[in-house]
């Protein structure tokens, strides 16, 4: 049985380079040349290893939800609903502007800056962020149910609200908003929180 050479790179340290490149210039803005030379791998490597580059895209958006995205899902585990929402904009604003990663969110960022060649990567992006509001929505209905919440409280235009403030500050923070911007925001946002 013929066997491939054996692989002379490391395909996790290859996947968090491509995911910064993605995340610096969107997926239609970065090119197979931009990703091989962050990556330091061929194109036939890149291929042979990831797939295409949409398949790539996928697996580092995927990298991103487990790692400087991971928050998002965290902070649902929160005990009461306001604890989860102040989690969720406050570990935003900390990895929206943390100097380790280029500025924003790459979910939000990949889907603005998607033109209709890439219509599957925009609709991917699109309901990954919808099922983050979706789940938000999910825990506010219980922190209802138990009481966490007043009767009068819409947890469905709640979650709305919440991810457009967290996409807004996405798209302040990729545009050059500090982290002390990004924290007044938080507090304007938790001082509308219903009581």
């Amino acid at each position: 049985m013929h066997r491939g050479r054996p692989r002379q790179f490391d395909a996790e340290k290859a996947l968090d380079r491509a995911l910064q490149v993605f995340w610096r210039k969107g997926y239609e803005g970065t090119s197979l040349p931009d990703l091989t030379r962050a990556m330091r791998i061929s194109r036939p490597s890149l291929y042979a290893t990831f797939g295409n580059k949409s398949s790539l895209f996928r697996k580092a958006v995927d990298r991103y939800a487990q790692g400087p995205g991971s928050y998002l899902l965290q902070a649902l585990a929160a005990p009461t609903a306001r604890a989860v929402v102040e989690k969720l904009l406050t570990s935003a604003h900390n990895s929206l502007t943390n100097p380790r990663y280029p500025p924003g969110c790459l979910m939000v960022q990949g889907a603005l800056t998607c033109g209709q060649s890439a219509h599957s990567i925009r609709r991917d992006l699109v309901s990954r962020r919808l099922g983050i509001e979706t789940a938000l929505r999910r825990r506010l209905k219980r922190a209802k149910s138990e009481g966490d919440l007043p009767p009068s409280a819409d947890p469905a235009a709640l979650a709305r609200y919440v991810v457009t403030v967290l996409n807004g500050m996405s798209v302040q923070a990729a545009s050059g908003a500090s982290r002390n911007d990004l924290r007044r925001v938080v507090k304007i946002a938790l001082r509308a929180w219903p009581n």
